[in-house]
């Protein structure tokens, strides 16, 4: 069983809050807009990391991470991206991806709004854990934590900060 970290949408920001839910995962999965590199790094040197960089991220951030991140998680296929859109409504480039090989799991950030969906048409469960950052318009901070257990993704838990500022 390994236990997982999803946050997206930090924007540079990280602190003793989030780490402490970092010190708790087995993995934790960035769906992009890192914003500063210190933020993945601070991340890294706790714990195995896998992310893609988003839309406000720079060189640095495009030279160190892909825009699609395609992995298998135990026996679960993975695919994150930055902006995916939701079901049914992919964007163009998204929609391309899952229908020619669909993953289990879709990750995706960009839109600050937490939303986990069953996608039944292709047979996936699509999840954005919202913005765990200060910058943007949401109300809450927010990350997801799960368990893949073989083909499993269970014990899906919101946790919520107040946007501090």
């Amino acid at each position: 069983m390994t236990k997982i970290l999803l946050l997206s949408d930090t924007h540079g920001y990280i602190d003793d809050d989030i780490i402490k839910y970092v010190k708790q995962a087995d993995e934790v999965w960035h769906a992009g807009d890192i914003g500063d590199l210190k933020v993945t790094d601070a991340i890294k040197k706790l714990k195995p990391l896998r992310a893609v960089y988003g839309n406000i991220d720079n060189d640095k951030a495009r030279l160190e991470f892909p825009e699609n991140n395609r992995f298998m998680c135990e026996d679960v296929d993975v695919l994150i991206t930055h902006i995916g859109g939701y079901p049914p409504k992919y964007n163009l480039r998204t929609r391309e991806l899952i229908k020619s090989n669909p993953p289990k799991l879709f990750i995706c950030g960009h839109s600050h709004i937490l939303k986990v969906i069953p996608d039944k048409r292709y047979n996936l469960l699509h999840m954005n854990p919202g913005a765990v950052g200060k910058h943007g318009f949401h109300k809450v901070r927010t990350m997801l934590r799960f368990t893949i257990d073989k083909k499993s993704i269970d014990n899906l838990e919101v946790i919520e900060f107040p946007k501090r500022y």
